[in-house]
């Protein structure tokens, strides 16, 4: 599915997820919610799917890192859950080569599922919903460039 480099099917050593799962969850989720925010102001994620998921909860959890990001989206932004009640919504669960793998478009999730690399639990719809959505996103507009430089620089040699 991509083009350029491969990330490869890794998992970490069994003790990064026992030193992460000690650690404060709460950052994964902060970080994670502000990405999704950026991504949605900059009209990368669809405004009718966005609806969709108002109220909803969800839950990403990287085994092999011992992370995991709690978080809702409701009244037009995704928020962290800094302490999350009950079941979620929809829960993502995998290593951290699965999911690197997925936004880097080198794999489909439904294969990474299929193959029991990849857990996903929770509402059915919803699931479907968010899945097209990352579908929908152009991965072009993630390519970097560089400004251009003017060609008459501000300041003279001495």
């Amino acid at each position: 599915m991509s083009q350029g480099f491969t990330i490869p099917k890794f998992q970490l050593p069994g003790f990064i997820a026992r030193i992460g799962e000690k650690l404060p969850q709460w950052p994964h989720a902060v970080a994670l919610t502000t990405a999704l925010n950026a991504a949605a102001k900059l009209g990368v994620l669809p405004e009718d799917s966005l609806a969709q998921l108002d109220g909803k909860t969800f839950v990403v959890q990287v085994y092999d890192t011992g992370g995991q990001a709690a978080f809702t989206y409701r009244g037009g932004l995704f928020r962290p859950l800094f302490r999350p009640a009950g079941a979620p919504d929809l829960a993502f669960r995998a290593n951290l080569s699965a999911f690197l793998q997925v936004a880097a478009r080198q794999e489909d999730p439904d294969t990474l599922f299929f193959n029991r690399e990849l857990s996903i639990e929770g509402d059915t719809e919803l699931g479907l919903i968010v899945k097209n959505m990352l579908d929908a996103i152009d991965p072009s507009q993630f390519r970097p460039t560089l400004p251009r430089l003017p060609l008459n620089l501000p300041f003279s040699r001495r």
